[in-house]
């Protein structure tokens, strides 16, 4: 794809993004409103609401994966991985909030992006506790339901930052809100 014309779709996914986040039962023409395009231009590059959102979805996933990339998950120290991976996770799923949670869509390769990175998650959990920033005694793949919880409730504030909330979101799953006293 030429430059311009990836320019083009690029802002056909925000313009999208921002559109469907405030109202999901807006049209193709809204959109491309939004995107400064004839409406016949994202008909041409998408051919239904359908195919737009599922380019939506694969565009986020792109992102959500670079995230990951981005944290060194695998060679960085845990802490710091987690923490940055937080925070790269956070911007992706907010400003992509709506594509995101069409991500887990039938392609085969959002699919298989998303089970790599949960693959990679899992490995920093225990590289984690290897580490001992978790307890020995904590089951893994509790703690990253947890974390994913964490996530997904932080993500819903669009308006935070996300550095600051991923602070907050990796002090939280490493040292609760409780008072230390435990059952």
């Amino acid at each position: 794809m030429r430059s311009d014309a990836e320019r083009t779709v690029r802002a056909i996914l925000e313009a999208a993004e921002r559109v469907l986040s405030r109202n999901p039962a807006a049209t193709m023409e809204q959109i491309a409103e939004a995107a400064g395009v004839a409406r016949t231009t994202v008909h041409r590059r998408f051919a239904s609401r359908e195919a737009l959102v599922d380019a939506m979805a694969a565009w986020a996933t792109r992102q959500f994966a670079e995230a990951m990339d981005a944290a060194h998950t695998d060679s960085t120290p845990p802490l710091v991985a987690l923490y940055q991976a937080t925070a790269n996770v956070l911007r992706v799923k907010i400003d992509w909030g709506f594509a995101m949670s069409r991500a887990l869509s039938d392609d085969p390769e959002v699919a298989r992006v998303h089970s790599d990175v949960e693959r990679r998650c899992e490995e920093l959990f225990r590289r984690a506790q290897d580490a001992g920033v978790l307890r020995a005694d904590v089951d893994v793949l509790w703690a990253k339901r947890v974390y994913y919880a964490l996530c997904h409730e932080a993500a819903q504030d669009r308006e935070g930052d996300p550095d600051a909330m991923a602070t907050r979101l990796v002090d939280t799953l490493l040292r609760g809100v409780g008072a230390g006293q435990g059952l």
